[in-house]
């Protein structure tokens, strides 16, 4: 696979163990990917101040060169902060979805560029695990209050099983899907972006911009947001860890994120 030019990396459940912690292996592996010039893109559903500490312990911070794709794929940005490409959504599609989740009694929020708004005055716990693990501050805003404000995209947040059971109730999402995608980026996470937003849309517009092909990319990853990139990229690989919906449609299955299934992938392309 000597055409690989471009690895394009999830972070939760893909490069981060439980622990939420990035191995010595998987570091090595990524300093490897760029000593032979490949560039190494973490692409996340996280803000890119949920990864700026992720992107420093990686070294792969504050460079014009380097890139992230981030909020699922609604956002890219070089390393050094520089918007690649951006896409919002509408304050519309924000009331149609923040009285979805009225109707079905699921705890929301949407999320800007540096903060996360929540018309719940009792916070869902999920809420405050996302703003702690990206760094975010929290403010209660009604839908009313959110009119000028710049969304990126929206979070359907619950228990996993009170999540699931809204999410099998389709028929009341079908008549958003004409402006919104959706997709579980976790457990107790169903995302909502403009349509067409997408982790593989991205790193498509990205390889334009560096004149590479799907060809040129490897994906890794786990989870149902990461389905797009994986089916791009010209090598896509699940990790052992992975959903089967992603599974299914990989080149290559490595090991867990235990066992540095990460570096596995990249240590037999850069060997």
């Amino acid at each position: 696979m000597e055409n690989i030019k471009m690895i394009a990396i999830d972070i939760d459940g893909t490069l981060v163990n439980s622990k939420k912690q990035v191995t010595l292996r998987v570091k090595q592996a990524i300093k490897m990917a760029k000593e032979k010039r490949i560039k190494v893109v973490i692409c996340t559903g996280r803000p890119l101040t949920g990864v700026k500490a992720l992107l420093q312990e990686l070294e792969l911070d504050a460079q014009d060169d380097q890139y992230v794709v981030c909020f699922g794929g609604a956002a890219t940005y070089t390393t050094s902060g520089e918007l690649i490409d951006e896409r919002p959504i509408s304050y519309e599609d924000y009331i149609d979805l923040e009285a979805l989740a009225r109707k079905l009694r699921l705890h929301f929020h949407a999320v800007s560029e540096d903060r996360l708004y929540t018309a719940d005055r009792n916070i869902g716990d999920y809420t405050l695990y996302e703003a702690n693990l990206v760094s975010m501050g929290i403010s209660y805003r009604t839908p009313e209050e959110m009119r000028n404000i710049k969304l990126i995209k929206s979070m359907y947040v619950d228990e996993p099983e009170v999540l699931d059971a809204a999410i099998k109730q389709q028929k009341l999402f079908e008549p958003l899907k004409k402006q919104v995608t959706f997709t579980k980026s976790a457990p107790f996470y169903y995302e909502a972006n403009t349509n067409g937003v997408s982790k593989g849309n991205a790193l498509q517009v990205l390889c334009e911009k560096l004149s590479l092909t799907a060809a040129n990319v490897m994906a890794i990853g786990d989870e149902a947001n990461d389905l797009s990139m994986i089916k791009f990229a010209g090598h896509g690989v699940a990790m052992g860890n992975a959903i089967p919906e992603v599974k299914q449609v990989a080149d290559e299955i490595t090991v867990d994120n235990e066992h540095d299934g990460v570096a596995k992938a990249i240590e037999e392309i850069t060997r």
